[in-house]
């Protein structure tokens, strides 16, 4: 790991020549290259830079042991900077850890009622919500890309686009089965129903670069829009349906007044699913051989449970049981995805020890 350290220390001094260099802005592509290399290695380096003055500080208070007068002080010292030594080379190992190529992307995020019926709807709208809320806190913007409403409320289905920084990292482990416990507004019996939804968190494709959909494999259909949109939505044959013959794989759009923008984005979630499904199943043969289904993609499993009445969240995968259900409902999402990624990252050290 040192060696590669090194490398990579100077890899940023040549990269700060090349920066100060009078012609490094004359071609922009190569610049902002260099820029984003060298904002991802600076801080790499830095807790370098610490390590190696820690094993340094170990070196010459070893020396000062020789020195009778200054032997306690030289153990503090020695003592101290094992200690730093030790939790900067954990800093390190969790800092050079291969990143997600998928990490920076926006993401579509769809959510289905299961099991539940109105029950199930009404709480698909509440994890929209919940995400939404997320999303505002972070900054993202939110674009409504399909909907099916449920006559009582909420949704049957619904897919928005999440765009903005890291999005995908932050909630790349929200797939899966979201389970609900409460008391429906419906029941005159107080008793507590069980109902559930999926949720599919999947990074945004390129089309161009990411995923080759061939135009001859693609059945298209136009309809008139259903729902909310006014006169107009429903008059013109706005709305598009786009089968993927290949793969069986059928998206709506309906959102736009416009059928070119919506066979857009249609075109882009095909996409985005498509990929999706390859990274899947990409995931479940990595999943294979480990303990934990972290980041798998596996939507069958029930990752969570919401209950209402005794005021808990609980995360079935890291066994995280949170008491503050209301502040979660309304978007405090952060402990929860913190824990989550320090989990994924822990799994990913341990395979490195192997």
């Amino acid at each position: 790991m040192l060696a590669k350290l090194d490398q990579l220390a100077n890899r940023l001094v040549e990269l700060d020549q090349l920066l100060m260099h009078e012609d490094a802005t004359k071609d922009m592509d190569s610049y902002r290259k260099l820029t984003r290399e060298h904002a991802e290695l600076g801080p790499l380096v830095a807790v370098y830079h610490d390590y190696q003055q820690a094993d340094s500080d170990i070196a010459a208070a070893t020396e000062m042991l020789q020195d009778p007068d200054m032997k306690d002080f030289a153990q503090e010292e020695i003592l101290d900077a094992r200690r730093r030594m030790e939790q900067l080379d954990l800093d390190l190992q969790k800092m050079l850890l291969p990143k997600d190529e998928n990490d920076d992307r926006n993401i579509f995020l769809e959510i289905r009622a299961g099991t539940g019926g109105d029950e199930s709807a009404l709480f698909a709208g509440d994890l929209l919500r919940m995400y939404t809320r997320f999303a505002e806190r972070n900054r993202w913007q939110v674009e409504m890309v399909s909907e099916s409403a449920s006559e009582v409320g909420g949704y049957k289905e619904v897919i928005v686009r999440v765009a903005g920084n890291s999005v995908y990292s932050k909630l790349k482990f929200e797939s899966g089965g979201h389970r609900v416990q409460r008391v429906p507004a419906t029941e005159t019996q107080g008793r507590i129903h069980t109902s559930a939804c999926t949720v599919a968190v999947m990074p945004e494709a390129d089309e161009v670069a990411d995923v080759n959909i061939n135009p001859s494999e693609l059945r298209i259909d136009t309809y008139r829009a259903s729902g909310a949109g006014g006169q107009h939505i429903n008059k013109t044959d706005s709305a598009v349906r786009i089968t993927h013959l290949p793969t069986g794989i059928v998206v709506e759009c309906q959102d736009d007044r416009s059928q070119h923008k919506n066979k857009a984005q249609a075109m882009k979630v095909l996409a985005t699913r498509i990929k999706d499904a390859q990274l899947r199943e990409q995931q479940s043969k990595e999943a294979a051989t480990r303990k934990s289904l972290i980041g798998s993609g596996d939507r069958s499993e029930r990752i969570r449970t919401y209950n209402f009445p005794q005021g808990r969240m609980t995360d079935h995968r890291i066994n995280l049981t949170l008491y503050k259900l209301d502040f979660i409902m309304d978007g405090d999402l952060s402990e929860l995805t913190n824990a989550l990624a320090a989990e994924h990252q822990a799994q990913l050290l341990a395979e490195l020890a192997e």
